[in-house]
């Protein structure tokens, strides 16, 4: 990681055959954009501090230090303030990045910004894999906007890829789609559709398909989970115990 940020000198470590500049001397005078920031371990991050307090860089191996006009924009899906509080993201490395925030809303709470992505990458798609489908079905589509997708747009991206390979028509269609976004409309239909009129029960079937979701989503944070519910933790604590809620 530090030299791939920082560069290297010849001979600093085995493999290192001839002398390599980092990534902030190569974007020496312009930008230089981090994606996933919240994943760099504390190592790296004491240093990364010392690039954005003192504008140098020292190449691995190296003793001499290298001055760099860099600006620097970074990314991560992390909640980076709790990363702080629970010592995995240092304090001083955060406020140093936190100059000018621009927050991008999860695909679930934009879901207008679906459909031409979806459109987006069937053209991108068609042109890479030499195919021609033409689009979603109206089915299909409706399936896509109500699907709270935990892994945003790179999880539509992927869906989309998906299915165009799997499809046999001109059309995605919903056997096209993956189990997961097709299962909790499964299983309500087939209860509506079984003759069953009893409001309690649909609704417990309701009620268990969207906690498994919001436990999907959060990767099993219960805490998280229950704001996305809606619901306290203690209540969300006792309906994981009362559906037998244990494999996810």
């Amino acid at each position: 990681m530090e030299s791939e940020l920082f560069g290297h000198a010849k001979g600093s470590f085995t493999g290192a055959a001839s002398a390599k500049a980092g990534l902030f001397e190569e974007a020496e005078g312009g930008t230089l954009f981090l994606d996933e920031i919240g994943e760099l371990p504390l190592g790296p991050q004491v240093k990364l501090l010392r690039v954005l307090q003192e504008h140098v860089v020292r190449p691995v191996g190296s003793v001499e230090d290298l001055k760099v006009d860099v600006r620097l924009v970074a990314a991560t899906v992390r909640d980076l303030p709790t990363e702080v509080r629970e010592g995995r993201f240092r304090e001083d490395l955060f406020y140093r990045l936190n100059v000018i925030t621009v927050g991008l809303p999860p695909l679930r709470d934009r879901r207008e910004d679906i459909v031409p992505m979806v459109e987006h990458f069937l053209r991108r798609t068609n042109i890479k894999l030499g195919t021609a489908i033409e689009g979603v079905s109206a089915e299909a589509l409706k399936l896509l906007l109500d699907y709270r997708w935990p892994g945003n747009v790179r999880e539509l991206e992927n869906t989309i890829e998906r299915a165009m390979v799997l499809c046999d028509g001109k059309r995605i269609e919903l056997d096209g789609l993956p189990e997961r976004i097709r299962e909790s409309r499964d299983r309500i239909r087939l209860s509506l559709q079984s003759g069953e009129l009893s409001i309690k029960k649909t609704t417990r079937i309701i009620e268990e398909e969207l906690i498994r979701k919001a436990l999907r989503e959060t990767r099993g944070n219960r805490t998280n989970a229950s704001k996305i519910l809606e619901i306290s933790h203690r209540a969300l604590l006792y309906k994981i115990k009362e559906y037998q809620i244990d494999d996810l």
